[in-house]
């Protein structure tokens, strides 16, 4: 396991929980201190376990924080107006939809984590995954093209 890519995929994960670009940093460190720390690494499955331990950390962050909105400056990929307007408009769709449903997306394709590992952060089987996903794919689209959830 790549700690240095991992540290990055570890920070966009806790940012799109926190929406808090200095919170997300001390809660990534706060995770791999803790990763480090722990025994558990010589057992195998580090990245869910890296991943549990940062999900665990923000829910306790977001219970008590308060949102901040997304710096310009966040992403280092271009900087024309389209990449920013797109940028935001992703993440108010994120934004819109429950916390379970962000997370998975983030997860799995802002994060890249493999599904069998996906599934076992989250407790749930392959199927009931696949079934998830589409729905929360669906969810997310609509919310693009401007839609409601609820619709």
């Amino acid at each position: 396991m790549d700690i240095e890519e991992q540290y990055d995929k570890i920070f966009r994960f806790c940012y799109y929980r926190v929406h808090n670009t200095d919170t997300a940093q001390d809660l990534t460190q706060e995770t791999f201190l803790r990763f480090m720390n722990s025994s558990y690494e010589e057992r195998g499955e580090q990245l869910r376990f890296l991943y549990t331990i940062a999900r665990n950390l923000c829910i306790d962050e977001s219970r008590k924080a308060q949102m901040e909105e997304l710096p310009e400056d966040y992403s280092d990929e271009g900087d024309g107006a389209e990449d920013l307007i797109r940028r935001m408009d992703v993440n108010a769709a994120l934004d819109k939809m429950p916390e379970e449903d962000r997370e998975l997306l983030i997860l799995r394709y802002m994060n890249e984590v493999p599904l069998s590992d996906i599934c076992k952060i989250m407790g749930i089987s392959r199927f009931a995954l696949y079934r998830k996903l589409n729905s929360v794919k669906r969810d997310f689209i609509k919310l693009m093209e401007g839609g409601n959830l609820h619709e």
